[in-house]
């Protein structure tokens, strides 16, 4: 136990999230989000194109979702983070 909370301690580490190991950055959020936003577009540009048959709709479709389900999911994220149910 010792040696885990050593480990974890790094100089210059942030004083905001020094006291609750269980917290994220708010830049691991986003990266998180960027990359399960990466996923879910493309499986959303598939879908529109199977069920549309039209490349630029599709493509469309799946940009606008993009952007805003990755605004949600960051969100969504933050929200959770402060939740300290389940930690």
């Amino acid at each position: 136990m010792i040696v885990d909370q050593l480990v974890l301690t790094k100089k210059g580490e942030d004083d905001r999230y020094a006291s609750d190991r269980k917290s994220e950055k708010p830049i691991r959020s986003v990266v998180k989000a960027v990359s399960w936003r990466i996923i879910g577009t493309l499986d959303t540009l598939f879908i529109s194109y199977l069920l549309t048959g039209k490349v630029v709709l599709a493509v469309s479709i799946a940009s606008v979702d993009f952007i805003t389900k990755m605004f949600l999911y960051f969100f969504h994220e933050r929200i959770w983070n402060r939740v300290n149910w389940g930690k």
